[in-house]
Order: structure tokens, then sequence, then C-alpha cells
């Protein structure tokens, strides 16, 4: 039976619509609040600031991540800065045109009420930051600065250095810690969710494990919140921390939430190129330095002198070449396939190939060292470590890699699943960023998500709700427990001969390979063979040391990997049914003369949600059709 998706979009004047579903939205009496008990999984910037928010209005919160602290939530990884339309530079900049950037930038694949509210809360977002204490840079007179991202022409982007996610998290850390001193947030670190409970038809809790006892646990609630992040480590090589999975929200989608467009993932173009087999992750380079780098590769393929000794007329700056218009802040995916065209082309750079030039020597000539530094000093460091190159004196060297997904569980306006009572917040929803994101725009939504709209969206929904009781000892609880702890036993049972990462690895390889920067569909169906047999490989000869009663590092990374072996598949299956190419999605056979990506309006202005069918099923797809009454649909173009 396929699913009725309801986007719940308000009517009236898109810069009217959340104001006025605000008003028309049921609201609960601050002191039928702490009547209610939410849990929140997750405890990043999404996660951390709805629970923090929620506690404050009076709910019962319960918050758990994985990490032995809040604090080191992923979101302190995010280097660049936040977008918010404040307009503070007098370019142009408007509530209406970050709302039009994020649309185009997404390739025309998001919802517009959904965009515009993102657009319309971000300048909340920033005073929200600074009265936490936030230090965000400022100019030399004390305003707020900004520097400009990635498909924008204007400069909107806030920043704390290179350490804007670190910033950003420890205001909503000190916002959380503040609830749970105050009682209101009972916090669940090192704890990781294994299931959703489903109890007629509304989420009512989870299962979790001990990662430090092996316990398996219950914890009821009236509504549950996913902030769990994306799924990027399917990959295995990516910009994500190793212990960033899609367990929480693939247990969600085995339940009964929809999947929106997995296949929609992001490679971010300024990564430190791969050295070797050793690596386990790879590192971002933050978006912002292409502020001041400019891009470049040989002009002639095989040349492998030092970059300082290549003159300016033997260099081919091609961002600036191609996309004349916004030069080296083209988004994402453009930049991305134009450094891997070049790469193909023989004129990568580096031992491998696999690399392109980000060279500052024009801007250090230009501003001077010690702004340079100034602005970039920490990434400079970082990459020295990594690399043991001095990037003030040697170009950096960059490729695209695996960074963000915008795919996820579909949700509604209010931020709500199709299982009702399931809310899913920031990078582990679909909803603000279609088939591309713009870099700055993560951290805004994880916070618009967390301080300002899930707030308001699940009163609504608890207001509405008459929830029976319900306990550990609920039928649903039980099942869900005793599913939990056969599929653990499964897993040490096997006693194999391969490695949890050696599988890991190796799918890493094949979506990379055929699911990857480009897509085709030989090259689909051809993951579509391999990964069935890999996974069915792992569960005969996957081996996990230890035991389920103590910390067992092996067995929470073979339970991740199995469910990225299934998620893997169905990432492919959306690639290979969307024959168009859209943002980050590149099918080969739909690209402009000029090898861009061609869009196909008339078949797939859609959003492709996921419906899981059973074991061995083939899911169902469920399409939510997107309305543009506000912009018009164009092919995008940067240059």
């Amino acid at each position: 039976m396929s699913l009725t998706l309801d986007p719940r979009m308000p009517s009236g004047p898109l810069a009217q619509k959340w104001d006025k579903h605000r008003f028309e939205m049921k609201l609960v009496n601050p002191a039928n609040k702490r009547k209610f008990t939410v849990v929140v999984v997750g405890s990043g910037l999404a996660g951390g600031a709805a629970a923090a928010t929620m506690s404050e209005l009076g709910y019962k919160v319960k918050c758990f991540c994985f990490q032995d602290s809040p604090r080191r939530a992923h979101s302190i990884a995010a280097q660049g800065g936040i977008n918010a339309a404040k307009n503070y530079r007098n370019d142009g900049d408007s509530i209406y045109r970050l709302f039009y950037d994020t649309i185009k930038g997404g390739d025309f694949r998001s919802r517009e009420g959904n965009v515009y509210r993102l657009a319309e809360v971000s300048v909340n977002i920033i005073d929200q930051c600074v009265a936490q204490g936030v230090p965000f840079a400022r100019e030399y007179g004390g305003l707020l600065a900004n520097r400009s991202f990635g498909g924008a022409q204007v400069s909107r982007t806030f920043y704390a250095r290179g350490q804007t996610g670190q910033q950003l998290l420890l205001g909503a850390y000190q916002a959380l810690e503040r609830q749970i001193v105050a009682g209101g947030v009972k916090m669940y670190p090192r704890t990781e969710m294994l299931d959703l409970v489903v109890i007629d038809g509304k989420a009512r809790g989870i299962i979790t494990r001990d990662l430090v006892t092996g316990a398996i646990e219950s914890h009821y609630a009236d509504a549950v919140v996913l902030a769990t992040g994306g799924y990027g480590n399917v990959f295995f090589l990516s910009t994500n921390a190793q212990g960033c999975n899609a367990t929480a929200i693939w247990r969600a989608y085995k339940r009964g939430a929809a999947f929106a467009n997995p296949c929609f993932t992001q490679i971010h173009p300024t990564c430190i190129p791969v050295s070797g087999e050793h690596q386990s992750k790879l590192t971002l380079m933050s978006e912002s330095l292409r502020n001041d780098g400019r891009v470049w590769v040989p002009l002639k393929a095989g040349d492998k002198r030092d970059p300082r000794q290549i003159p300016e007329n033997d260099r081919d700056y091609f961002l600036e070449r191609k996309y004349p218009a916004f030069g080296n802040l083209a988004p994402r995916d453009i930049a991305s396939r134009a450094a891997k065209e070049v790469c193909d082309e023989g004129r990568g750079v580096g031992e491998t190939g696999f690399g392109v030039y980000l060279d500052f020597a024009d801007a250090i000539k230009r501003l001077g060292k010690p702004v340079i530094e100034d602005r970039y000093g920490n990434l400079f460091e970082m990459y020295e470590r990594i690399t043991n190159e001095n990037p003030y004196e040697v170009p950096m060297r960059i490729y695209p890699a695996v960074h963000y997904t915008m795919g996820g569980l579909w949700v509604d306006y209010n931020l709500m699943s199709t299982v009702e009572g399931l809310h899913v917040t920031g990078e582990a929803n679909f909803s603000d960023h279609g088939a591309n994101r713009l870099g700055a725009s993560a951290l805004m939504q994880g916070l618009a998500d967390g301080y300002f709209i899930i707030p308001n969206t699940i009163g609504d929904y608890l207001a509405g709700q008459k929830l029976a009781k319900v306990d550990p000892t609920h039928d649903a609880f039980k099942e869900a427990v005793a599913a939990v702890e056969e599929r653990t036993k499964k897993l040490l049972a096997i006693d194999g001969t391969r490695t949890v990462t050696s599988f890991h690895r190796e799918l890493g390889k094949i979506m990379w390979d055929y699911c990857g920067m480009s897509r085709n569909e030989a090259g689909l169906k051809v993951a579509l063979e391999k990964i069935p047999k890999l996974r069915a490989e792992f569960w005969r000869d996957v081996n996990v040391p230890g035991s389920d009663v103590e910390l067992n590092q092996a067995l929470e990374r073979a339970g991740r990997v199995a469910d990225f072996l299934e998620l893997a598949e169905l990432m492919c299956i959306d690639a290979l049914h969307r024959t168009e190419s859209c943002g980050a999605h590149f099918r080969e056979e739909s690209q402009t003369p000029d090898g861009e990506a061609l869009r196909d309006d008339a078949n797939f202005t859609y959003v492709a949600a996921w419906q899981y069918a059973g074991e061995s099923r083939s899911p169902i797809l469920n399409k939510e059709p997107l309305v543009f009454e506000n912009v018009k649909l164009s092919q995008r173009s940067y240059k």
C-alpha cells in the first residue's frame, strides 16, 4: 500500500506562510507541557538546540548521543560559516534572495515554502547566537563581519574564523547544559539508538544500547525527534567523523518512515586528496578558502613542474574560465565536476593525479600574509600538519570528496515524517536543500530546525493527540528489544574471516565508482548486482570479536555497516530511477552540450519518497509533486 504524502503546506503568500501557520497551529498550555516527554536522538546543532529549547518551554526531554559528550557531535567539524539574510554589507541581499539562491542552488528540487521559512528564520539565528556569546568575526568598527560562499553573489556568511561549527555548537551546548542542570533534560551519552517503537501508528519511544555496558534499554515518549545527521559514511571515505552513521534513520525507515531522495549526496570540491589505502576518512578544507584562493591546474596534461615554476600563461584557472560570473565560488556540485573533468583529462596534480591547486599567492600579494593568516590561520595549520606542505608558500592540493547528504527521511512542513509523532531535523531530513546544498547552509538549517521550528510544530502534534499511556512492559517494546538482541547475537555468532572495515571499504569503493560524482545506467546496474552479493557475504563471513555486555566498538561498527549495506542499495535504486541530472545527481546520459546537468522537469519535478516493503522486496516509490509558484524553473547557469 502506497503512502499519502501531505506536505501540509500553509496556504497564502509565500512570505506569510510561516506566520500564518504558527497562528493556526494548536498550542499546549504552559502548565501542560511538563506532562509530555520528548525523546531527542542526537545532540549536535539540530538536536542540542531542539532539546534545550523544548526543555526551556517546559517539556520533559530525554536526549541521546553516542559520543561521550554532546560537545563531540559532528556539527563541531563545520568550518566556514553560517548564512543569514541580514544584508549587513548593503550589497543587495534579502530574505527573498537567500530563498532564491537556495532554491536555484538545489536545482529546483526542494519545496518553496520550506526554503523560504529557512531564509526567514536565518536572521533570528544570528541574534540568538550573538546573545549566547558566539564569537563571530567582526569588522574593525565592531560590526559582525561577512564573507562570500559558493552559489551567491552577496556576502551573507557569518563566521568564527575556521571554527564556526565548533563555536555554534558550544553555544547550543551551553543552553543544553543549563537545562540538564535545571532538570528539564536527562542526557544519555555513549548511548546508541537501535530501533524505533511504533504503537498504533505513532512513534512512542526508542530502543537503545549502552555502548559502555552493552545494556539494551527501552525509553518511552509522547514524541520522538531524530537529529542524527547524514549518511555520507556509506562511501567509507568522506569528510564525516568515523562514528557518523545512518542507523537511527534506517531503523525508522524500516518502521514506516519514508526515505526521500536518497541518491542526493553532495561531493565537496575542497578536500585534501586521498593519499593511500591506509586512510579511514578525508579532511575538509573549508569552502571559505575559495574567497581568496584561486583554483587551477596546468594547461597541458602531464606537466609535473613545481607549481611555483609554472608561469601564468601555462595555467588554467578553469572555474574562472568556465563560470566568470561566480568564478571560484561556483556551487559545490559544479565546482566538483569541473575538478573531476580536468583530472580526467590528465591535468590533475599530485602523485595520484587526482588533485587541483588552490593557490593563495595572489591574495597574499594583494592583502598581505597577516590578513590571510587572520582569516584562515587554523585551516592553513591543519593542512600543513596533514600534508607537511606550507600553503603560504606552496598552493594547496584539493580534490572533491563526499561531504553531505541532501536526502533523508521525508518530512512535512512541520518536520514530521510519515510515522506520526516521529519528527526529523537537520541533515537527517530531506527538506531544504533539494539536489545540492549551498555552502554555509547546513548550520543554518540545523539551528533553524532546532531553535525555531520544531519547538513550535511539536506542540501542534501533541496538542492534537490523546495518547494512551505506555511503558517498557508494552508488547511493542518487548518485541523491539527482542529483535535488537537477536540481531546483536547474530552478528557475534558469525565468527567469519573478514573485518567489518574490509566490508565497509569495499562497499565505499562500489558506491564511489558507480554512484559517486557521476552515474550512468550501466554502472548503477553493476552496483545493484555487487551490493546484495557483498551484503550476503557480510552476514556469512564477517568477524565481530568480543561480547555484547561490554564496550565493543567492532560490534558498533558491524551494526552500522550492516545498515549501510542496505541503504546503499536504496541509493542506487533511486539514482537509477531518476534518469535526469539535477544538482549533485549527475546522470551522464542527461547533460547539456557543454557538460552541465540537464534536468527533466516534465517527468521528475517531484520528491521521490521510498517506502519499506519488507525483507527481500523492492521498495515502493511514492511521489510528492513539487509546485513552483514564485520562482520560474530554468536551466541553472553560473556563467
